[in-house]
């Protein structure tokens, strides 16, 4: 999934590729693992993060499903084919 962007950090040519990341559940009960995570990888400045708008993703995945449900650990794709409880996330006033 090699697909160039722009590093928000350094300005320099990046992709985005896969990797782990850790999230703290809403309602901070704990953290879960979270695998094969979209990611934006530099080369120039050596980071590794998430966009903004994946970040947002996954914080409103997290707020609409049973995360009773998810062990400590959890493939990107399985995390966002969840059902919801809501449709949407009535609470976030962003948009």
């Amino acid at each position: 999934m090699s697909k160039n962007v722009i590093c928000d950090w350094c300005n320099a040519d990046a992709s985005i590729d896969r990797g782990t990341v850790y999230w703290e559940l809403p309602d901070g009960t704990r953290a879960i693992q979270i695998t094969n995570t979209p990611t934006v990888v530099c080369p120039s400045c050596e980071m590794h993060y998430q966009t903004n708008e994946l970040t947002k993703e996954i914080e409103d995945q997290l707020f609409l499903v049973d995360t009773k449900q998810i062990g400590s650990t959890i493939n990107f794709e399985e995390l966002m084919k969840l059902p919801r409880l809501l449709k949407r996330n009535y609470f976030d006033f962003s948009s």
